[in-house]
């Protein structure tokens, strides 16, 4: 009953918060908010701060995209205000940043899935996890074996440094190792853009970076889109999160700009966008 009603607490106050701060305010300070981190997360921050930014011309937000890990030693070495993770903050990273002072409240802003994609004209459509994990293990080596064509696999992964990597290995890979003949890229974007000019490849990319110059096939027959992730029902999905140091103060536009999420236009801004929002109003 105690946890409940502090949870009861702590929602109210994050919707009183978004309603105590008016978006429009004027007279309020010239302000600055440095955001830096996933490249998941990066098309929500940027459209979130372009709509804020709108609306409170006196605040100048910046959003870099240099992945969750880097994300997180910005917040910890306070040369960003927002830090955007695709994953959770780790244990070694919370202690790096407690023993320098910084103390880091995640903000859940939005849900996501991660969507395997290939070339259009692959005839492929349904690939099973374990199909998946032995393409990237390096052991099916050829699209015959799994349903296609007879060409080798071009294997895209993420950079170690990104969430969407570890999500990757957490919920497809199980912990082993991606075969060495992978290709690293660094973002969301450079994933889809060389699968799009690549027919044999196949690679992994957020719910927000699909469109009609890749396929997402379908996991365990389950296509995933915002019904089936949002239902749970789609086997690789996770949380996205914005990192501040503390619980921003109420009235503050880093408040009000982390909380958008929460408000009938920060769901829309989301849902705009391809992801997933955790409440509807």
């Amino acid at each position: 009953m105690k946890t409940i009603t502090i949870l009861a607490v702590f929602t109210v106050l994050c919707c009183l918060g978004i309603f105590l701060v008016n978006p429009a305010l004027a007279g309020n300070p010239r302000s600055k908010i440095v955001v830096d981190g996933s490249t998941t997360v990066g098309p929500i921050a940027k459209s979130f701060a372009e709509y804020y930014m709108r609306m409170n011309p006196v605040v100048n937000i910046t959003v870099s995209e240099s992945g969750s890990g880097n994300g997180a030693k910005s917040l910890i070495n306070g040369t960003c205000d927002v830090a955007n993770m695709s994953r959770f903050m780790k244990e070694k990273e919370f202690k790096a940043a407690v023993d320098k002072g910084i103390f880091p409240v995640a903000h859940v802003v939005a849900v996501d899935g991660i969507a395997i994609i290939v070339h259009p004209s692959n005839r492929v459509k349904s690939l099973t996890i374990e199909q998946v994990r032995d393409i990237y293990l390096g052991k099916t080596k050829n699209w015959n074996k799994v349903g296609g064509t007879n060409k080798r696999i071009v294997i895209i992964s993420r950079d170690t440094n990104s969430g969407t990597y570890e999500t990757f290995e957490k919920l497809v890979m199980k912990k082993q190792k991606i075969t060495q003949n992978a290709e690293y890229v660094g973002s969301n974007g450079a994933i889809r853009t060389r699968v799009q000019s690549t027919k044999a490849a196949i690679g992994y990319v957020g719910l927000g970076f699909i469109d009609k110059s890749v396929k997402a096939v379908k996991i365990d027959n389950i296509y995933p889109d915002n019904n089936s992730v949002s239902s749970g029902k789609y086997p690789i999905a996770r949380p996205l999160f914005m990192f501040t140091n503390g619980y921003p103060k109420l009235g503050t536009h880093l408040h009000a700009f982390v909380t958008l999420y929460l408000s009938e236009k920060g769901q829309e801004i989301i849902e705009s966008i391809g992801f997933i929002p955790i409440t509807k109003y």
